[in-house]
């Protein structure tokens, strides 16, 4: 249940909204980093950053990364915090560093005042919630309406995150920069790191849920997990037709961090650097997954070839098999 109601001032902005969830967890989604990275910004944006420094005078700083890659940065000051029914902070946009830098340095007017003034207030509403929210000094026209598309994507964004009723941790976030050899796949799993580690480097379990698509079957053919030891994986597919990796473990240092050489067997000379760290808290993890190619190119063409599909499939078959597993480790 959502209703959207909006009514422009020049320089304010009011929208108003009612959620089918506890005012305990709307307001959670709003105040926990977690819950924010998985609603804050537009549509098609991701938050790859989120700090929170919850109390009056404290400061934030989010950015939420366009589908082109671009970082847009934004920071402020709480000045009241009312646990449950209100939250006021600035609102501004800033730098890496969440330093404040005018509004041209994004492409926006000159008009634009370096900081506004944002409140919200959280009401129990039937069952529900019902949050409004005012922003003020907005320029009025062009400037006014595009922060309503983006303040109503967002909560749109919020809404299914509160349909899950928690954090968008089944979300796998994959991280790619235009002219960067890289690809950064981030995911929360639902278990304690101890678990995750296991999961991840056990010979049997890995043809259950190892990259790519679903129909194909993998074998372990070899896996010495030690520095300097050698690892040798074949998939194939439904036809029958083979596909072999292999590399070398780096580092291996249970349970925080992997570091390995991955290579496609059927193009040999296109090698991969793999670091996959391990970050745990209150018994869930968060998994961090650095792969570096040899070149721009070669990152390009995996992404071309489904690197995004096969990713995001293979980590909700993981997360499934973590389901499985003994939480205690």
């Amino acid at each position: 249940m959502a209703e959207a109601v909006l009514t422009e001032e020049r320089g304010r902005l009011f929208i108003q909204r009612i959620f089918a969830a506890s005012r305990e967890l709307v307001w959670k989604a709003w105040t926990d980093p977690e819950f924010i990275s998985g609603w804050w910004g537009p549509a098609d944006f991701t938050a790859p950053v989120i700090k929170v420094e919850l109390r009056e005078g404290g400061r934030y700083l989010f950015a939420m990364r366009s589908p082109e890659g671009r970082d847009f940065w934004s920071t402020g000051e709480y000045r009241e915090i009312v646990p449950m029914e209100r939250i006021v902070f600035t609102d501004s946009f800033a730098d890496a560093e969440g330093n404040v830098v005018p509004a041209s340095t994004y492409g926006m007017s000159g008009d634009w005042p370096q900081e506004l003034l944002v409140t919200v207030t959280f009401e129990e509403h039937g069952g529900g919630t019902k949050l409004a929210l005012r922003e003020a000094g907005i320029p009025a026209g062009e400037p006014l309406d595009m922060a309503e598309a983006g303040w109503n994507e967002s909560l749109d964004k919020l809404e299914r995150v509160l349909r899950e009723g928690r954090a968008a941790t089944a979300k796998t976030d994959i991280i790619i920069e235009p002219g960067k050899q890289e690809v950064v796949i981030t995911r929360v799993f639902d278990a304690p790191r101890e678990v995750v580690f296991a999961t991840f480097t056990d010979p049997n379990l890995i043809p259950r849920w190892w990259w790519g698509p679903g129909n194909f079957t993998t074998t372990v053919e070899a896996m010495d997990l030690r520095p300097g030891g050698l690892w040798r994986y074949v998939q194939r597919d439904a036809e029958g037709n083979e596909y072999a990796f292999h590399g070398v473990y780096h580092d291996v240092t249970a349970p925080d961090r992997l570091v390995y050489t991955f290579e496609y067997e059927g193009e040999p000379g296109h090698v991969l650097l793999e670091t996959v760290t391990l970050d745990g808290e209150g018994g869930r993890t968060k998994v961090t997954d650095r792969v570096v190619f040899s070149t721009v190119e070669d990152r390009d063409a995996a992404l071309a070839s489904g690197m995004r599909e096969g990713v995001a499939e293979s980590m909700d078959r993981f997360a499934g098999l973590l389901k499985e597993m003994p939480k205690g480790g």
